[in-house]
Parts: structure tokens; C-alpha cells; sequence
């Protein structure tokens, strides 16, 4: 009974005390997981079978990420969350990448290189949508229009164009892009 003596799960007297004792609470069991992170989790079984260090290696560090992120307020849910924590850790890599080369470790910043590569690559086969910088200018601009048309200026017109462009149903919803680009770009534009 999960590592529990006989007597110490006789002292547990109801089921509901004891399935809290013994279980492990990974993530919400509200909603299924995204199919990103089931396709993790099959790539880590094979990517052991394989020896593949590097992907072993990225594979461990983003399910584990979301093991994390699964205790907090905030749990991974969707793909696009977990495409942004890819390009997340990604962009963490890549400072490291940046900080070996300066130490003179050029076979740690191989070994990282690889690694990034690994994330490129599953955040690009996601199926998430990312939104160059273009394409990201034409809806902040039709955004603003429709602000504008609405009366909307100054700098509540900036926190509005914001919640319109994340909105559930909005332009940007379910896509890859960076809130902080996004923000740069708005105060960009709404000058």
C-alpha cells in the first residue's frame, strides 16, 4: 500500500486520507494535457532507447518545467504555453551559449548549441502559429483604427490595444509571440 505498513494504513482510517498520502498531483486533471507534452513524454521513452544525449537532455529540462509549473497558479495548458516556455528556455541556453564562448568552453557551447537546436525544433513543428514582426505591425495598426473609431487615445488607448489583441477571440489569441515585442511594438506605433 504504497510503501505503508499494515498497521500505519489500518491508521488511515478513511480511503480518502490514504489516496492523499500515496498519490502524486502532476497536473490539473481538469483539462487533458496539451498534445505537444504527449509528444514529449513519447520522445523521452525513444530518445533513451536512442542514447540521444541532447534530446534527452531538453526533453528532461522542459518536462520537468512543467512538473513545476503544474504545482504553481499557473500550470502549463496549453501548446502555446508550451511553445513560449520552449523559446523560453531556448533564450536561456543561448545567453549560456554567449558566456562559455567568453570563458574559452567552446565544447559546452557545442553542447548547448545542440540543445537549442532541439528546442527550435519542437517549438517549430508545434502547429502553433508564430507571427513575424510584419505581420504583427498590420494588426497593431488595424487595432489602433479600430481605437481610434471607437475614440480611444493616449495612453489608455496602449493598455486597450493590449487587451484587445490577447482577448479570448482577439487577433492574437493562440498564437506564438512575445507579450514583451508585443508591448514594444505597440508603444512603437501608438506615438
Amino acid at each position: 500500500m504504497c510503501g505503508l505498513s499494515r498497521r500505519t494504513a489500518q491508521q488511515l482510517r478513511t480511503p480518502s486520507r490514504l489516496s492523499q498520502r500515496c498519490s502524486r498531483f502532476y497536473s490539473s486533471e481538469e483539462a487533458p494535457p496539451p498534445p505537444l507534452l504527449a509528444k514529449l513524454k513519447g520522445d523521452l521513452k525513444s530518445a533513451m532507447r536512442a542514447k540521444d544525449a541532447p534530446r534527452l537532455a531538453v526533453l528532461r529540462s522542459v518536462l520537468s518545467a512543467t512538473l513545476n509549473a503544474s504545482k504553481t497558479a499557473s500550470p502549463v495548458r496549453t501548446d502555446q504555453q508550451l511553445v513560449a516556455l520552449l523559446r523560453k528556455q531556448a533564450k536561456t541556453q543561448r545567453d549560456s551559449v554567449e558566456e562559455f564562448r567568453g570563458a574559452g568552453r567552446e565544447d559546452l557551447a557545442e553542447k548547448e548549441m545542440s540543445q537549442i537546436k532541439v528546442l527550435e525544433e519542437y517549438a517549430e513543428g508545434s502547429g502553433v502559429e508564430t507571427v513575424g514582426e510584419e505581420e504583427l505591425r498590420g494588426i497593431i495598426e488595424a487595432t489602433k483604427a479600430e481605437l481610434a473609431a471607437d475614440g480611444a487615445n493616449g495612453k489608455s488607448a496602449l493598455g486597450e490595444t493590449m487587451k484587445r489583441l490577447f482577448a479570448p477571440g482577439g487577433p492574437l489569441e493562440g498564437k506564438d509571440v512575445e507579450k514583451a515585442e508585443v508591448s514594444r511594438l505597440v508603444k512603437e506605433i501608438m506615438q
